[in-house]
Parts: C-alpha cells; sequence; structure tokens
C-alpha cells in the first residue's frame, strides 16, 4: 500500500473559496488538487493500492479538516485541478455541517483534526517516511513491509512544530532530489521509484 499525508497549510477548512481564484483565495488548493489528481491518475484508470489523507490545518481544532481518500473506492475523480478542487470543496462544505466523519462522495471521507493526533497516527503506520529536499536517496530506501506512508507538505514548509513532530517520530528522511520542487512533482517521482522496483509485465510482440 502506498500512502500519502499532505500538509495543507492555508486552504481555508470550511471550503469556503471559489474555484476560480485556486491558487490565491484558496490557500494553493491549485496544488492541493494537483497532488491528489497525481497520487491516484493513471493512463487510463487509478492507482487502487494508494490512500491520501490531507489535513487543512489553516485553522485549529475544531475547525481543522482531514480528508481520506481510497484509490480502491474513489469515483468522480477527474485528472483535471478543478474538478478534484471541486470534490474537496464540496467535502469541506458539507462538513460545517456535521461534527462527525461522513463520507462524502465513495471512497472519500471527512472528519474534524487534531493535526498533530493525526500526524502521530500516520508516522505509526509501516513504511513512514518524510519527504523532504534534505533527505536520502529514495532511490536507496527499502520498507520492510513494502508499504509506503510519505508525509509531504504544500507548497508551504511545515511549521515549527510540525517540524519538531516529524523529527522527534525517527521516521526516515528522504527526498526524491536537491530542489525544491512542487508537491505533485514529489509524488509523482515517489511513485516511478517505487514502479521502477515492480516486476515488469511480458508483452507480446
Amino acid at each position: 500500500m502506498r500512502r500519502f499525508l499532505l500538509l495543507a497549510h492555508r486552504v481555508p477548512p470550511a471550503g469556503n473559496f471559489t474555484l476560480n481564484d485556486l491558487a490565491g483565495g484558496a490557500g494553493r488548493m491549485d496544488e492541493v488538487a494537483r497532488a491528489v489528481s497525481t497520487a491516484f491518475t493513471l493512463s487510463n484508470d487509478l492507482r487502487r493500492d494508494t490512500e491520501v489523507t490531507i489535513l487543512f490545518v489553516a485553522e485549529p481544532p475544531p475547525r481543522a479538516r482531514r480528508i481520506e481518500i481510497s484509490g480502491a473506492r474513489v469515483r468522480f475523480l477527474n485528472p483535471d485541478e478543478r474538478s478534484t478542487a471541486a470534490l474537496l470543496k464540496n467535502a469541506l462544505t458539507r462538513a460545517v455541517e456535521f461534527p462527525r466523519e461522513f463520507e462524502s462522495s465513495p471512497g472519500l471521507r471527512v472528519a474534524p483534526s487534531d493535526p498533530p493526533a493525526d500526524l502521530a497516527r500516520f508516522l505509526a503506520l509501516p513504511g513512514a517516511v518524510w519527504l523532504t529536499e534534505d533527505g536520502a536517496p529514495i532511490e536507496d530506501w527499502r520498507s520492510a513491509t513494502g508499504d509506503l506512508a510519505a508525509v509531504v507538505s504544500d507548497p508551504y514548509d511545515p511549521t515549527g512544530p510540525e517540524a519538531d513532530q516529524l523529527r522527534a517520530s525517527g521516521v526516515p528522511r528522504l527526498s526524491v532530489g536537491p530542489r525544491s520542487l512542487r508537491t505533485s512533482q514529489v509524488i509523482d517521482l515517489v511513485h516511478r521509484a517505487l514502479d521502477g522496483r515492480e516486476p515488469t509485465v511480458a508483452t507480446k510482440g
């Protein structure tokens, strides 16, 4: 299983933003949506072995939100960032009226978040790592279970408390390269590194 946890620092957790300004007033929801799309979409299918958790931490509890997306069950997920942003916005908007966890659409669950607690639970998963520019090359990393649970940030660096928690967890710090890349690019390169370890399927020629 491949799991990604995305820290979204400026997206309004109540979903009160317009789809016409994803890069501005929506707090870089454009990159969050692009990262979700990249995590799941293949040429003509979805990655069914992938899950994405997004922590919307622009406001503290009880207004912070957590969205969990399962590749095995998700529907209505398209490759373009606007429709993905609309799917996430709908979940956040509906969550304002529901104080408990619920499924806003097939394979997409939304709930109130205690970000440090949610991050701690994720870091306890098999294959937990922190993706950061100064980490070890992901090509050299191997998971004992074959699983990956990778923490990645949106276009903004983790906050001081988040970085402290990540460091204190002791999980490996991995990198896809020395440059600061977009979140979606990082996820794409992680998939490429792990795909390259899978057995190739022989084709008839």
